[in-house]
C-alpha cells in the first residue's frame, strides 16, 4: 500500500428522484431502495478508489434519520474514509432534498465495507487515503474504533 489518494480523488455523488413505485403507504421511500442506492453508490467510490472490482464485505451500519418522499430528490453522497490492505471503509450521507420549498435534510447515514478483488475474486491490495477536510480527519481518526467493532461482532458468530 504504497500509493496514497486523497479523499477527494474517489468522492462520488449521485441524485435520484423519489417516484411513487419506490415509496410504501405513508408515501415515503422504502429503506430497502435507499439500502440499494446506498450500496451502488459506496461500490463506485470504492471502484474508483481502488481502481478495481469490489464486493461489499458489510454494512456496518445504517441510521434512518428522516425520510425521503414522492418529489423528493435524495442525494448520496460516499467517500472513503479509511483502508486495510485491501479493504475500504466508505462512508455514506443521504438527503432529501424538497426543491419546490427549498428544504434539504439529512435522511440516512451508514458505513460500509469493501474490499478490492482481482480478476480471480481474490483481496487485492487498495492505496491509503489522505483526509482533506475537518470531518475526513475525524472520520479517518475513529475508524479504528469501528473497525474493532466490526471485529468484536465478528467474534460472537
Amino acid at each position: 500500500m504504497d500509493q496514497i489518494l486523497p479523499v477527494s480523488h474517489s468522492k462520488m455523488v449521485q441524485t435520484r428522484l423519489v417516484l411513487p413505485p419506490d415509496t410504501n403507504h405513508l408515501d415515503t421511500i422504502f429503506g430497502g431502495k435507499v439500502l440499494a442506492y446506498i450500496d451502488e453508490i459506496a461500490a463506485l467510490c470504492a471502484m474508483k478508489h481502488s481502481n478495481s472490482v469490489v464486493v461489499t464485505a458489510s454494512i456496518d451500519s445504517v441510521d434512518f434519520l428522516a425520510s425521503a418522499k414522492v418529489g423528493d430528490a435524495l442525494q448520496l453522497e460516499a467517500n472513503v474514509t479509511a483502508t486495510g490492505r485491501s479493504s475500504m471503509e466508505v462512508y455514506v450521507k443521504v438527503f432529501a432534498d424538497d426543491m419546490l420549498q427549498a428544504k434539504k435534510v439529512m435522511t440516512t447515514e451508514s458505513f460500509l465495507t469493501m474490499v478490492a478483488v482481482d480478476e480471480n475474486g481474490k483481496p487485492k491490495v487498495v492505496p491509503g487515503i489522505l483526509p482533506e477536510t475537518e470531518e475526513e480527519q475525524r472520520l479517518f481518526e475513529t475508524a479504528p474504533a469501528r473497525k474493532e467493532h466490526r471485529r468484536s461482532r465478528a467474534s460472537l458468530r
